[in-house]
């Protein structure tokens, strides 16, 4: 069996270990940014004298071939193809002979694979920055179908204060516009080239590192080469933003999961969006959004494993950093899948506003508003809340309506008493970011031009 550092032992690799240390099972999907990687690399070569330039015609020629055969499915993998970057230039070899023997002077697989992941990397997040975008854009256009719709907001999962169904929506849209932030500026980070450090200390040969990172799209080259080949924070980083994506497809799920159950009644699941039970016939299960309350457990996982394997590494490169791929490739899949899967879910639900707002109604769900009516008229906030509370208490203890011991009550009476009738409550959030008609207004159109500023990032 052929290796690329065969030349140092006499006898070939254990089977086993080879069967262990081989990564060319999963980071085969880096071979689009391999081939790329090593058409910038042959070119500065050729430019620095080191290839003829009929040398790196055949490399790029062989170069094409192999990328159109790795497109195809014809591409054979061979016993020492311990990774896709052995592989490549393997196939690349048999193709231009001696001319493909050169692909690999001045270059360590230590600063190539940093290439191709940080070029992986800089695709996938901007790819799933556009998909999260495509998902606020979903939330919006629901806000907007909303109107005056409201629902009970929850503090503890207990009924708290009549809100807007678009305020609510909107609250998971904010939150994903971070995620957008993080995403596009953990891009930014990692936007640099780690091409010319080679194994660890960079190279006698003539070569052009700058040419190279701007060839391949990277607004700058490394600084120190023993850094370059070892930094797998930009990997951590992007797990990390990835993650809080999950995180916070999980928290929407969880709410699709309660609003579609019997007790909440909130909300119906399109069929293409639901599955049904293999033993009981009634059953339409929410099992994206449950999926994606599972799966954030899962990439959780990925982030906390990364780190405790970075955590002792001595500089530079170390054998350990092949366990970066795995988990950052897993988490893009997944992450792209739920955001994709509830946008789905989300442009598809059915809304039932006529039940939201009868658990939005309840009587008690406009305490604050007596509270504040009470501090208008020049009580202490506290002592208006003691005041509120006792009628609270005194009702549910079955001693009279809310209604009527607020029509009752000198303090309050008659006047306070109309803040309890259906759909005033929601009407009174008037300060700016609230959950009331007025301030949503305004927010939409803020969350509007945010989209756009966040479109146009992308795009730039």
């Amino acid at each position: 069996m052929s290796t690329l550092w065969h030349g140092r032992f006499d006898d070939n690799p254990a089977e086993e270990m080879m069967a262990y240390t081989a990564s060319i099972g999963f980071d085969i999907r880096l071979a689009p940014d391999d081939i790329a990687c090593s058409r910038a690399h042959v070119r500065m070569l050729g430019r620095a004298g080191l290839l003829t330039d009929a040398e790196v015609t055949d490399v790029l020629v062989a170069l094409h071939r192999t990328e159109l055969e790795l497109a195809s499915g014809e591409f054979a993998l061979a016993p020492g193809d311990e990774d896709i970057h052995t592989a490549i230039e393997r196939r690349v070899t048999e193709l231009a002979g001696s001319a493909g023997a050169k692909l690999h002077t001045g270059r360590s697989r230590n600063d190539q694979v940093a290439t191709d992941l940080r070029l992986y990397a800089k695709r996938e997040l901007a790819g799933i920055a556009s998909d999260v975008i495509a998902l606020q854009q979903v939330l919006l256009e629901r806000a907007l179908d909303a109107g005056d719709a409201y629902l009970p907001g929850y503090t503890h999962l207990q009924r708290a204060q009549p809100v807007l169904l678009a305020h609510h929506l909107l609250a998971h849209g904010w939150a994903l516009a971070r995620d957008v932030d993080r995403l596009v500026d953990a891009r930014a980070r990692l936007d640099v080239s780690p091409l010319g450090a080679g194994a660890l200390a960079g190279s006698s040969l003539p070569l052009d590192p700058g040419a190279t990172a701007a060839e391949l799209g990277f607004a700058a080259r490394f600084e120190n080469s023993m850094d370059a080949v070892s930094d797998r924070d930009f990997v951590a980083e992007s797990l990390f933003v990835l993650t809080m994506v999950a995180v916070h497809l999980s928290r929407l799920g969880e709410e699709i999961v309660f609003w579609t159950s019997d007790e909440a009644n909130f909300a119906v699941l399109d069929d293409a969006y639901a599955t049904g039970s293999s033993m009981l016939p009634q059953k339409k299960n929410p099992d994206v959004a449950e999926l994606v309350r599972a799966k954030a457990g899962r990439l959780i996982g990925n982030l906390t494993g990364l780190l405790a394997t970075l955590k002792g590494l001595p500089l530079a490169y170390n054998r350990d950093l092949q366990e970066d791929k795995e988990p950052l490739f897993d988490t893009v899949d997944q992450v792209r899948l739920g955001v994709r899967a509830m946008t789905g879910l989300m442009t598809s639900i059915a809304f039932s506003t006529e039940a939201m707002a009868a658990s939005a109604d309840v009587p008690t769900a406009a305490a604050t508003d007596l509270a504040e009516h009470l501090v208008v008229g020049g009580m202490p906030f506290r002592e208006a809340h003691v005041v509120i509370a006792d009628l609270v208490r005194r009702s549910l203890d079955g001693e009279a309506s809310l209604v009527e011991l607020v029509t009752a009550d000198a303090r309050l009476g008659p006047t306070a008493a109309e803040l309890l009738a259906p759909g005033v409550a929601v009407t009174r959030r008037t300060t700016p970011g609230g959950a009331g008609p007025e301030p949503v207004v305004a927010q939409i159109q803020r969350f509007r031009s945010r989209l756009a500023t966040d479109r146009a990032r992308l795009a730039s």
